[in-house]
């Protein structure tokens, strides 16, 4: 296992449509491995494969941080199938270090995924894991958290960014 570097805002990478995990490899099953060290390291929920700079829909959630194995999710090829209700809270990103801001996502979520041997199941998540999922989500379509905000605020936040980033 290994923390990979965390791609961020500004990087074009970010910005890609991602491709679809084929048949599951031993490179895969590395990289997810990989990609729950690095949402460890970095005091993540998740991460989505586009943010080390790997163009696939793979992403991985724990919303117990590391403190409960068995809340580890690998989304490959998610697609969202239901989202139901409303929630608003606080939401952060790992490509986005330093911005958190409050953020409308549906309380509720059901997920189609893939499992590893390619047969398909559906997954709800509810409050966290339905944020995390819509989150993850996002990623793997080139999309950030802060595009959901007018063109004003998302100009501020990239200037606090970006004055953060050079003071770092």
């Amino acid at each position: 296992m290994a923390v990979r570097p965390v791609i961020t805002w500004g990087d074009p990478r970010l910005k890609l449509n991602s491709e679809d995990v084929g048949e599951w490899t031993d490179e895969l099953e590395q990289l997810v491995e990989d990609l729950f060290e690095t949402a460890l390291a970095e005091e993540g929920v998740g991460l989505a494969a586009p943010q080390v700079g790997v163009n696939l829909n793979l992403a991985v959630i724990d919303c117990s941080t590391g403190e409960d194995p068995a809340q580890k999710l690998v989304l490959i090829n998610p697609q969202i199938i239901r989202e139901e209700g409303s929630q608003m809270g606080p939401e952060g990103c790992l490509s986005i270090p330093g911005i958190r801001e409050v953020l409308e996502r549906p309380r509720k979520v059901t997920l189609r995924n893939r499992r590893r041997d390619g047969s398909w199941h559906d997954v709800e998540g509810e409050d966290l894991l339905a944020r995390a999922f819509c989150h993850e989500i996002d990623h793997l379509r080139g999309r950030l958290f802060v595009e959901y905000f007018g063109p004003v605020k998302r100009q501020v936040l990239q200037r606090r960014f970006q004055k953060m980033t050079r003071s770092s």
